[in-house]
């Protein structure tokens, strides 16, 4: 028991730096994309590895971690949408500034580490699967990803709706269509992305702990 205890605090501290790790080494972690006024993220894949394979707690840390490093890159490298995810920016009168943007930063990345445990947990029940599953750990990878890119990208259609209209230079009207878009193309292909790694990682190291118990 302790050394299994021991062996998840590891896994734990390992994920947590690489998401650190990932934050700030450029057009790694976070991949900016000028057309949509995005950044595209891998920094989800080690958080769902973790909530699939240490549990919904250590999720939702690995998740605060997340956040958290948006929070900071947001605040001192601000981009168009920053005061999105920043409370301490501000891009004129009206657009940012706000501690919403704090619910938006933190509240999608923590289910995101909280998210695929229990997709995979409910899909080995429903498969009634004893072993590590395929399937279920990819429709975990995909719920994870979907979970973050839904959430966030709603809350900023909520929240800061006609802030985020102007600082694009679009209509209010259009904001709801640009929103869907940057669902429907970037947070497809990060769900593909994280469902493919993040399956294959989890799948190698339940496997290899398989082996080690016999």
């Amino acid at each position: 028991m302790k050394q299994g205890k021991t062996l998840s605090m590891v896994q734990l501290a390992l994920l947590t730096a690489l998401i650190v790790m990932l934050s700030f080494i450029p057009y790694i972690g976070y991949i900016k994309i000028p057309v949509l006024a995005v950044q595209a993220t891998t920094i989800h894949i080690p958080v769902i590895v973790g909530s699939i394979l240490l549990g919904p707690k250590a999720g939702g840390f690995l998740g605060f971690v997340f956040g958290l490093t948006s929070l900071i890159n947001n605040t001192t490298q601000p981009g168009l949408t920053a005061f999105c995810f920043s409370p301490f920016i501000s891009m004129g009168e009206g657009l940012g500034g706000s501690p919403l943007a704090l619910i938006v930063c933190f509240l999608p990345r923590i289910l995101t580490g909280v998210v695929p445990y229990y997709v995979y947990r409910g899909l080995q029940k429903l498969f009634k699967k004893e072993g590590p599953g395929k399937i279920s750990l990819l429709l975990a990878g995909v719920a994870g990803s979907m979970t973050n890119t839904i959430l966030v990208m709603g809350m900023i259609y909520l929240f800061f709706g006609s802030a985020y209209a102007a600082a694009r230079g679009i209509a209010y009207e259009a904001v709801l269509g640009v929103i869907l878009s940057v669902v429907g193309i970037n947070g497809t292909i990060e769900a593909v992305v994280a469902a493919l790694l993040a399956g294959a990682i989890c799948l190698a190291v339940m496997k290899a702990n398989v082996l080690k118990t016999k």
